[in-house]
């Protein structure tokens, strides 16, 4: 085919044609991904009059090519004439539907719901709903389960006949006697409660709920479980408490441990629904045993949900039945279980408050805090905040500083570097005196780190610090630890060196830049080794702004013009580049 929309324009029918016949797979699949180009070049009319119509004949192809077919047909609607034609798309999409590749089907499925957003009503009525309803009654598996996914879409804009007709349809695929149907009508049960009327989920769809959540097949009654949180808000909360809560307690015990998964994923969705004191009176024995399953699996979803589920209950009930399992939980013998845990459980702090954190809390954190997981330690320290705003800094520092420490020198890198990320949040929290007793050596040193993405961590981070604490303080505490660490007789550390100046440049004052960085640097130009040379010159076109003319002029422009002479390619490059940096600096 033509590389170019101008190109094909040129082109007749039947050599467009031609190359969706090609016996290369490969050369088919390109030509269904242009299909909007080929549209284009057709015009609307003989889009619609040839191009669709080749399609439904020739959709006998590889599944690679159907899908990438069933891909483009759903942004088609412009191309045959906008909304009011949009029904002509229809029928290669229906097709489609009923192919036997699932990845095919769902594609086609997603189309035609896009398609059916952009009908007018009558469209609707006249040509979506009959679709509906023949793959309904298809009599393969595959079109009775692709209908499932058509409901909710024609739902809202049909006439209460036809609404009332949809839910017999629907109930119809609830109760199919294959397996895979009932599962597609279980998974996608939920939209379709999405958009009925209150009456008509508690009268239609919970019969068909409570009956799907009795099926034989697990892979049926672990879908049916998605639609919980669907479900519970579109209910009132007596028919939530008479229909909803005991299929719920049910599923909590279940044989089949995906499906007590798929509860315990649904379990905070169920609880706002249901409203706290319906939670505490109901929902927590389900909870707490699902915090004690025997499958790893169940107890990472719930673990997960502590701390939203809590927000639901009283201090004095966390404390009784959520926190003895927590404890539990930071011991147990999946480290999947210990970092879902460790995601959330800072933030019961905060629904704590003080005292019960102190002395519930804290020696779970510091347990979690030398867990032998890398991703329990992270997901711990990720959420300091939470503790910091309850128990305050004092206490924060004398639990949980020698624990963060111990992380800043962790083997994992990147333990390390979640640590340095967090250094700024700590910082101002501790405050400059308290921060520079107890992490500032450890800043210094993380400079030197072995690995590069910390070095490169270190430098923003001391920039960081550098504005929370001011220009007097970085002139102190700062710059001279920073500018002792150039003489490392390694260049890579060297170099880590120069962009750490170039990053406290802009907050220090240009007195303090002047007479102590700006002679490191210029002194560096003279380096044995290239990279840390033409770094010289790429920081000295950084911080040129930042200084007077007369310093661009007296220092930082000859010492450029001698690199722009350096026996290093590279070197004179980016000294020439500055040079002609700071030329434009001096005519601004």
């Amino acid at each position: 085919m033509a590389n170019n929309a101008g190109d094909d324009q040129y082109l007749p029918i039947a050599i467009l044609i031609d190359e969706l016949k090609n016996d290369d797979a490969l050369r088919r699949l390109n030509s269904i991904q242009r299909l909007g180009t080929i549209a284009l070049a057709l015009g609307e009319e003989r889009t619609r009059s040839e191009l669709l119509p080749f399609l439904i004949e020739n959709n006998d192809d590889e599944d690679e090519v159907l899908l990438a077919m069933s891909e483009e047909l759903g942004k088609f609607v412009p191309y045959v004439g906008g909304p009011s034609f949009g029904h002509t798309l229809l029928q290669p999409l229906e097709q489609l539907s009923q192919v036997e590749e699932t990845v095919v089907r769902d594609k086609a499925v997603e189309s035609l719901c896009k398609v059916a957003e952009q009908l007018p009503n009558s469209s609707i009525g006249e040509h979506f709903l009959p679709l509906i309803k023949r793959l309904s009654q298809g009599e393969w598996f595959t079109s009775r389960v692709s209908a499932c996914g058509l409901f909710a879409v024609a739902y809202t804009r049909s006439t209460a006949a036809q609404q009332t007709e949809l839910r017999q349809l629907y109930t119809q695929l609830c109760h199919d006697e294959t397996p895979m149907v009932r599962r597609a009508a279980a998974q996608k049960l939920g939209p379709f409660a999405a958009v009925l009327d209150r009456d008509a989920v508690s009268r239609d769809l919970l019969p068909l709920f409570t009956d799907l959540t009795s099926d034989d097949q697990d892979s049926v009654r672990l879908l049916a479980v998605e639609s919980c949180g669907a479900f519970a808000a579109a209910l009132s909360k007596d028919d939530c408490s008479a229909s909803l809560l005991p299929v719920v307690q049910k599923f909590a015990q279940d044989k089949s441990w995906r499906v007590r998964y798929n509860v315990a994923a649904q379990m905070v969705p169920l609880c706002e629904a249901l409203g706290p004191e319906m939670t505490r009176a109901e929902l927590v024995p389900a909870y707490i045993r699902l915090l004690e399953d025997s499958e790893a699996e169940v107890r990472i979803a719930a673990a997960g949900k502590v701390s939203a589920f809590s927000r639901m209950l009283t201090p004095p009930l966390i404390v009784s039945q959520v926190v003895p399992r927590v404890k539990e939980l930071a011991n147990d013998s999946s480290q999947f279980v210990r970092a879902a845990l460790a995601g959330v459980v800072m933030e019961l702090a905060p629904q704590l408050g003080k005292q019960p954190t102190i002395e519930h809390l804290v020696p779970v954190f510091l347990n979690l805090l030398r867990d032998p997981y890398p991703d329990v330690r992270l997901n711990v320290i990720s959420k300091l905040d939470q503790v910091n705003q309850v128990i305050g800094i004092e206490l924060l520092a004398q639990s949980l500083l020698p624990a963060i420490e111990e992380l800043a020198e962790d083997k994992h890198w990147r333990v390390r570097l979640a640590i340095l990320e967090h250094i700024p949040l700590l910082a101002n929290q501790l405050g400059a005196e308290f921060f520079q007793e107890k992490l500032g050596p450890q800043c210094m040193r993380w400079l030197e780190d072995q690995v590069a993405s910390i070095r490169e961590a270190a430098t923003k981070t001391l920039q960081k610090i550098a504005q929370e604490f001011g220009p007097e303080w970085a002139k102190e505490h700062l710059v001279p630890q920073v500018l002792g660490m150039i003489k490392n007789p390694h260049y890579l550390y060297r170099m880590t060196v120069l962009v750490a100046i170039s990053s406290l440049a802009s907050f220090v004052s240009q007195e303090v830049f002047v007479s102590s960085m700006l002679p490191v640097l210029v002194s560096c130009a003279k380096d044995r080794v290239p990279n840390v040379k033409f770094n010289v010159a790429k920081v000295l076109e950084r911080v040129a702004p930042l200084v007077d003319a007369s310093v661009v002029s007296q220092t930082i422009k000859p010492c450029l013009a001698e690199l722009s002479e350096d026996g290093d390619a590279d070197v004179q490059f980016y000294a020439r580049q500055a040079l002609y940096a700071c030329d434009n600096i001096q005519m601004q």
